[in-house]
């Protein structure tokens, strides 16, 4: 791939963001309550309270902070947690901060613990202290800081350690989109690219976007590229259909690795229960990515349940392949496992 064609693919992105609280699609609760705070800071002249925004991946947390920047009138300065791995790097992004700027630090519960000990005097005083020197002889030097909003974001918010959470004077949990407000996102990303769809070709790909945005949002770029080449100039439900066929797309939003892991479950090991490496191995990735790409929107559909004595397949898993469920499976007495359910930490591999 060219280097232009990725900077291209880079600006289409971006152009699909919305600019402003009006133009974003759903989360209405975190919607209404960040725009009360918004408005309230411009009525005062002042820099809006710092925002913590959680939630799973591609849910528009960084699309947030940049519409936090527009409504504010304010510049944005965007960085990360594993960035900031010393306290000086803070420091050195802090201090170049002007007055009103949005600082937007995604995977903020990866900061550094001394750089997460810094940000919580300058969140609340507006101020660090610059150590100089080793030793006896070290010498802390205050720096004041102009005001500024920060916005977190993270999709693990249960590792933010208390002290952080608390300094923040907004926080916005975003939910999963319904199809409903799927399908607004993708006729809004429609229009921008030009695509001619029905609305059957919106409601089916909004059905397999697994509730999220920016999957939406790519898979619409992925039946675009299929209908160019095929030279069609509207897209129904079968093209669209047929175009996420070819991507291994299914009907509920699985792809290759998630299917894997199910026909893995069931084919392989009658169902389960089976330990979480032993997974991994079968389907010939690394148990993180078993862990944290698959099974979260699998157990969220009901497909895969997860025991103290590894994860199985569940009911909906083998109608979802075809399956009928071996009488002599383990895995019948092992549905009724689900409630001791401890996180598998103690799980046979």
């Amino acid at each position: 791939m060219s280097a232009g064609a990725d900077t291209e693919e880079r600006e289409i992105e971006a152009a699909l963001r919305p600019r402003n609280l009006h133009d974003f699609v759903g989360q209405r609760r975190v919607r209404d309550q960040l725009s009360l705070v918004l408005e309230a800071a411009r009525l005062r002249g002042r820099s809006a309270d710092h925002v913590l925004l959680s939630g799973p991946p591609g849910l528009g947390k960084t699309t947030l902070s940049m519409i936090i920047a527009a409504e504010m009138n304010a510049p944005l300065r965007i960085s990360s947690g594993p960035a900031i791995q010393h306290a000086g790097d803070l420091a050195a992004i802090l201090s170049s901060l002007t007055e009103g700027e949005v600082l937007f630090l995604d995977e903020i519960h990866r900061m550094s613990r001394p750089a997460e000990e810094m940000l919580y005097m300058a969140m609340e005083d507006f101020r660090v202290d610059i150590v100089v020197g080793k030793g006896a002889g070290a010498t802390a030097i205050p720096l004041e800081l102009p005001p500024f909003t920060l916005v977190g974001a993270t999709t693990r918010a249960g590792l933010l350690p208390g002290p952080l959470r608390d300094r923040f004077g907004f926080t916005g949990h975003l939910e999963f989109y319904g199809s409903d407000e799927l399908e607004l996102v993708l006729r809004r990303s429609a229009a921008m690219l030009d695509m001619q769809l029905n609305s059957a070709a919106f409601s089916e790909i909004a059905s397999r976007s697994r509730g999220t945005p920016r999957i939406a949002n790519r898979l619409l770029r992925r039946v675009r590229d299929w209908a160019l080449v095929k030279g069609l100039e509207q897209v129904d439900a079968r093209a669209s259909s047929n175009a996420l066929d070819m991507y291994e797309v299914d009907s509920r939003g699985l792809d290759r690795l998630d299917r894997g892991v199910l026909e893995a479950l069931c084919l392989k090991f009658g169902g389960g229960p089976v330990g979480l490496s032993t997974l991994a191995i079968a389907v010939g990735e690394e148990t993180e990515t078993v862990e944290e790409v698959a099974e979260p929107y699998l157990v969220r559909e009901g497909l895969l349940g997860r025991t103290p004595r590894g994860r199985i397949a569940m009911p909906a898993a083998w109608k979802h392949l075809g399956l009928s469920v071996p009488k002599d499976s383990p895995v019948l007495g092992a549905w009724s496992l689900i409630d001791g359910d401890d996180d598998s930490k103690d799980e046979v591999n």
